[in-house]
């Protein structure tokens, strides 16, 4: 199983929200690139960034900021928050991201998907945030009537290969994911699908392991220090 650092970046600076809350937002650091390079020496083999103003307002704001990270961190990348075009999909990749992360247009913009997977292939991946099962979107400031097992099984149609499952009701509360929902997730079709959201312990991370997802993103523990990364790093080797 991949560990992902989460870099959730909000005005140039690295931040968490609670429950995606854009006003329980604190900031850890005023320089995501120090802290891909901290992930990395600190054994990381992937990374996991969200352009958290991207995610809100549809706009590109920190991209000049990931591209940075991208140009200075020698492992692979994945990103999203408000990537709704091909040209921007087309700017990431090039740029040197090795997954670009699409969640909100997803629902509202079959086509582009569709265009998306045919292009890019197994360089796209969907977020799957859900509440109380629904697919939230636009910076998890609104809910769906889509349920989230429903949308897993039309992009297996499509030829998505990859998901981030998020239960944003988790996130930012260090309660532990939703290991049920997961579950539920990861049985429902051969998609790879990576935990995000409550992961706090390391018995979190091995129980996810034992469940055989492809991965896991691991946001607030880490930056609070409840979860050291270094002591996770025998388990994913062992499990990869």
């Amino acid at each position: 199983m991949i560990l992902f650092p989460a870099i959730d970046i909000r005005g140039g600076n690295c931040v968490r929200l609670t429950q995606g809350d854009y006003n329980k937002e604190k900031i850890y650091s005023d320089s995501p690139i120090e802290i891909a390079q901290k992930w990395k020496e600190k054994g990381a083999s992937a990374l996991h960034l969200v352009d958290l103003d991207g995610a809100k307002t549809g706009k590109a704001i920190n991209q000049s900021v990931i591209k940075r990270i991208a140009k200075n961190t020698s492992i692979p990348i994945q990103v999203g928050g408000g990537i709704r075009s091909l040209e921007r999909i087309e700017t990431y990749l090039s740029s040197g991201i090795a997954r670009v992360i699409i969640g909100t247009a997803a629902i509202e913009d079959k086509e582009f998907l569709q265009q998306a997977v045919s292009t890019f292939g197994d360089q796209i991946a969907i977020s799957i945030d859900a509440r109380h099962g629904y697919v939230a979107t636009n910076g998890w400031k609104q809910t769906s009537k889509v349920l989230a097992l429903d949308l897993l099984k039309e992009l297996e149609s499509t030829g998505i290969k990859t998901i981030i499952y998020t239960d944003i009701l988790k996130d930012g509360m260090l309660k532990g994911p939703n290991f049920t929902e997961l579950k539920v997730m990861n049985e429902a079709s051969t998609i790879n699908v990576i935990a995000s959201g409550g992961i706090s312990s390391k018995e979190d991370v091995e129980t996810l392991q034992s469940m055989n997802l492809y991965g896991a993103i691991i946001g607030k523990a880490l930056y609070d220090g409840t979860l050291c990364f270094d002591s996770l790093l025998d388990g994913e080797k062992n499990a990869g």
